[in-house]
């Protein structure tokens, strides 16, 4: 089998699992796409997909990276919440994999609740564990707003990369 034909292939399987790595958190999604999109470019003699293309490419993704931290961390900071609380959100993700579908849903939120209600009780200031638990509820809820925007921002980026490299090749 032709090398060129296995580099190309190798090409399409990292760009199936960044797209794969856009909702699982495991996978670094975004740089496995364009990965696999520089690899076929490179593969091709950067003919079909110009080096022109691939800085654009590279600068997406270097924006939905940026733009997933900033929408997680705005959603949890806007509401106060503690670095416990952005801890729980992550390992809610991790043990959320293994729950999938709904543990990938439902797993941030819950650990971002679970820190926070950790955090509340180490502070103990003398507020209930219902006002601790509601505040806990509410960071939770912001966090996984925060997260869900993040990831619906690397979805279109994601989209719109794959739309240009195709494009490129078509044209």
């Amino acid at each position: 089998m032709n090398t060129d034909i296995l580099l190309h292939v190798l090409a399409v399987v990292l760009i199936l699992c960044g797209l794969g790595g856009i909702i699982l958190p495991a996978l670094p999604g975004m740089p496995l796409m364009f990965a696999g999109m520089l690899l076929s470019a490179w593969v091709g003699h950067f003919q079909a997909v110009s080096l022109t293309t691939i800085f654009l490419l590279a600068a997406l993704t270097v924006i939905a990276l940026i733009a997933d931290f900033v929408a997680g961390a705005l959603g949890a900071k806007r509401v106060g919440a503690s670095t416990l609380a952005i801890v729980g959100a992550t390992l809610g993700t991790v043990v959320g994999l293994f729950t999938a579908p709904l543990g990938l849903v439902f797993g941030p939120f819950a650990g971002a609740v679970i820190g926070e209600y950790l955090h509340q009780q180490n502070q103990n200031d003398g507020d209930s564990a219902h006002r601790q638990l509601s505040q806990a509820t509410r960071v939770g809820v912001h966090t996984w707003i925060g997260l869900l925007i993040g990831i619906g921002v690397k979805v279109a980026l994601a989209f719109v990369m794959l739309g240009i490299f195709i494009f490129a090749w078509i044209f």
